[in-house]
């Protein structure tokens, strides 16, 4: 059940690696490798919910040697997460016409590093996942007919490779001072390290997946790279790769050193009030749609590092949820730029509102989970903050959809009926999840009691 998954995205993408991939069927067969592989998630996510983690040694191996692999509620929250992203951005593209011949077979890869990733309890083993999503991305990004492609793919490589050497040198600390790279093992370990070794080494990690977040002060790549990257590549990178970075922060900071997140918390909220400030002005300030989405991007996850620092059930929840309703607001929303219709106008406002938090959509219930954290926390400054951001979303959302939808007729004719279909689809999910959020909150609840100790 945990290689299923694995085993389907790699040897597609092996099987897809020699065609033309701007053939429909070649294309057709990735999004079904895919789907395939999403349904396996859901299979090993039914049985982990129900019977608690699954965990194997691939290879017959023995312990410490084989590749271990885990699924527990938090690998499987964001291994579910992030493949419906590229399933549905795969969908979209194929449906709209690959311009690429090697696209398929990228994103199968980048699926086989993400739920990888997701599913190991080893530190070397992530860093070698994460290593193959990464690679991908990198090909992934230059996707396009225009020089501004190439140049957000030169601009998101160069800062991603400087992310994954500072994340090496954290993981060879942690080696150093742990003597494994086992994720439980790390975890037993950690406390007998030098104080001010694993202090050094947290930072290094943060640092790294702060990279891969866009956080302030670590966004200068996040606006040209998704202003200038094709829409269905935007959206493969904020919304299924960028989530590295959330799972990477809750992973290792919650979960291996949460020590050294307490004692980091306040410089922890800190930075993430001032992503969301810092993305929120700079949104209201953009003038075209992709780079208000863009800016935006940098605002919302302040909000994960917010929980994040606060930490506790409630705030490691909130986090949890926060990322998965953010995934889902920014890959219809790049989704949506660039298709002319009137859906497309009503899919962009479900997702709009979503960003601001307005109800019924699922962006609602992350706010609030955000703000019941900040209750929680006893600081009526972080409540403000919280009310603050959502008056921006809602500011700079409207002006974006005023622009573009209302105020700017166009007389393009509509886009093909198909990709507006799957994103105005798309987005009444979102609004389906804000009528009907329990699932979503049960699932992030399970997710934040694997960093306390259970499954």
């Amino acid at each position: 059940m945990l290689l299923l998954p694995l085993a389907i995205t790699w040897f597609a993408a092996l099987a897809l690696a020699p065609l033309d991939g701007r053939r429909r069927a070649v294309g057709a067969a990735a999004v079904a490798a895919l789907a395939a592989a999403y349904l396996a998630l859901v299979w090993l996510a039914v049985r982990v919910l129900t019977d608690g983690p699954v965990e194997m040694i691939a290879g017959g191996w023995g312990p410490g040697i084989g590749i271990r692999l885990r699924a527990d509620a938090l690998g499987i929250t964001f291994a579910l997460l992030s493949l419906a992203v590229l399933v549905a951005a795969l969908a979209f593209e194929v449906l709209g016409g690959v311009h690429e011949r090697s696209l398929p077979e990228l994103v199968l890869f980048m699926a086989t590093g993400l739920t990888g990733l997701f599913l190991t309890a080893d530190i070397f083993n992530f860093y070698v996942f994460f290593e193959v999503a990464m690679i991908s991305s990198f090909i992934l990004a230059s996707y396009g007919k225009e020089v501004r492609h190439l140049r957000a793919a030169l601009t998101f490589t160069v800062v991603n490779l400087l992310g994954s050497v500072v994340f090496l040198s954290g993981v060879t600390g942690l080696y150093h001072v742990t003597g494994t790279l086992d994720m439980d093992g790390v975890a037993q370990r950690i406390d007998e390290a030098p104080d001010g070794s694993v202090l050094l080494i947290a930072v290094l990690i943060f640092v790294a997946f702060g990279l891969k977040l866009g956080l302030f002060p670590f966004h200068s790549w996040v606006a040209p790279v998704y202003r200038d990257a094709w829409p269905a590549v935007a959206a493969m990178l904020s919304a299924a790769l960028a989530n590295i970075g959330s799972y990477g922060l809750l992973r290792f900071g919650a979960g291996l050193m949460p020590q050294e997140l307490g004692l980091t918390a306040t410089g922890v909220i800190l930075l993430g009030s001032l992503s969301i400030l810092y993305g929120g002005l700079q949104a209201v300030s953009a003038r075209s749609a992709s780079e208000v989405i863009a800016w935006s991007s940098i605002g919302q996850v302040g909000y994960i590092l917010v929980a994040l620092g606060i930490g506790g059930p409630i705030g490691l929840s909130a986090a949890i949820l926060f990322t998965m309703v953010n995934a889902l607001n920014k890959l219809v929303l790049f989704l949506a730029i660039g298709l002319r219709g009137w859906l497309v106008g009503a899919t962009f406002a479900l997702a709009a509102f979503s960003v601001a938090g307005v109800p019924p959509s699922a962006g609602f219930f992350g706010k609030v989970a955000v703000f019941r954290a900040g209750e929680a926390s006893g600081h009526a400054a972080l409540l403000a903050l919280i009310v603050v951001g959502g008056a921006l979303s809602l500011l700079y959302m409207f002006q974006v959809y005023q622009r573009e939808y209302w105020a700017r007729p166009t007389k393009a004719p509509p886009s093909p009926l198909a990709p507006r279909l799957l994103v105005f689809a798309l987005a009444i999910g979102i609004v389906a999840i804000g009528v009907w959020p329990e699932p979503l909150l049960a699932l992030s609840g399970r997710a934040a009691a694997v960093l306390s100790g259970g499954g």
